[in-house]
């Protein structure tokens, strides 16, 4: 074999190696695929070497003497691609189920030689491929819950149906400017983030991302915090109660004003007056003492 694993994502197609020599004819050549599966997708590797000697192989597809035979189950998703020239198998649509130790024996008869094929330690002729599937993250689901009045608490929650590896999941907020958010992890698939105090400031978009190695997945929130009625109303009489206070006290110094200025005219007006009628009161004696 060419390789010792491989990995693919559910549903692709994928070409198990397995590299022959032989210097006899082909006319009884045996080519022999079989399967060992595993449970998990995510087993360890270590654990799956275990699997060669510990677990039984059912056969996948099979080469004898010009004839190819498959598993009934297979029929249709696998084959060879260049027999007997080669004894690589595809496998198409693949599935988790498909996941396991492959082993490819050749034999052609009457040779008899057992050259190595790549590092594997086994046996000539006979080798075994490891598969490990993979899934980009499935869309992710954002929902809010929580009061988003003025003090209030909000909690942001994500959640991601599939993906393997286990996708990492991440909060932002997008505007005004990018933040990153701490993020509660509630299992290997949700995560959230919890908001208390809430103001105006915590109005914004927020971003909820599922990450692996095979992609990342998005779902957003918009948030909008709103005032409570009470305190807007207060605010806006407070603000109509000081302008009106203002204006009381303008027109009453205006008012101060004007009676001091109409006050200090009169008395003004009133000594003229006054003088004025003295002097005509007094003048006739004065003239009829000088004709005297």
């Amino acid at each position: 074999m060419r390789e010792s694993s491989l990995e693919v994502v559910r549903g692709d197609v994928v070409v198990l190696p397995c590299s022959f020599f032989t210097s006899s004819p082909l006319s009884r050549l045996n080519i022999i695929w079989t399967l060992a599966p595993i449970s998990s997708p995510e087993t360890p590797i270590q654990s799956l070497k275990l699997l060669i000697n510990d677990f039984s192989h059912f056969q996948v597809i099979v080469y004898d003497h010009g004839q190819v035979i498959e598993d009934p189950s297979l029929i249709g998703r696998v084959g060879f691609t260049g027999i007997p020239w080669s004894a690589d198998i595809v496998l198409n649509d693949t599935r988790v189920s498909d996941a396991g130790v492959y082993r490819c024996m050749v034999s052609n008869p009457p040779e008899t030689a057992d050259p190595g094929i790549g590092d594997l330690a086994l046996s000539v002729l006979e080798s075994h491929l490891l598969i490990i599937f993979a899934a980009p993250p499935s869309l992710p689901a954002c929902q809010w819950d929580g009061d988003i009045d003025m003090g209030g608490r909000v909690t942001l929650f994500c959640t991601v149906a599939e993906g393997v590896p286990t996708p990492e999941i991440r909060w932002d907020k997008l505007n005004p400017e990018e933040i990153s958010l701490p993020v509660n992890t509630e299992g290997d698939l949700s995560g959230s983030v919890q908001i208390i105090n809430v103001s105006s400031q915590t109005s914004g978009l927020y971003r909820c991302s599922a990450t692996n190695l095979l992609g990342t997945e998005n779902c957003y929130i918009n948030l909008s915090v709103y005032s409570t009625p009470g305190s807007s109303s207060g605010i806006l009489q407070g603000v109509l109660l000081t302008l009106s206070m203002s204006l009381l006290l303008l027109a009453l110094l205006v008012l101060i004003l004007w009676l001091h200025r109409t006050g200090q005219d009169g008395w003004w007006r009133g000594r003229g007056e006054e003088e004025c009628y003295n002097e005509i009161r007094y003048t006739p004696s004065l003239m009829k003492r000088s004709f005297v």
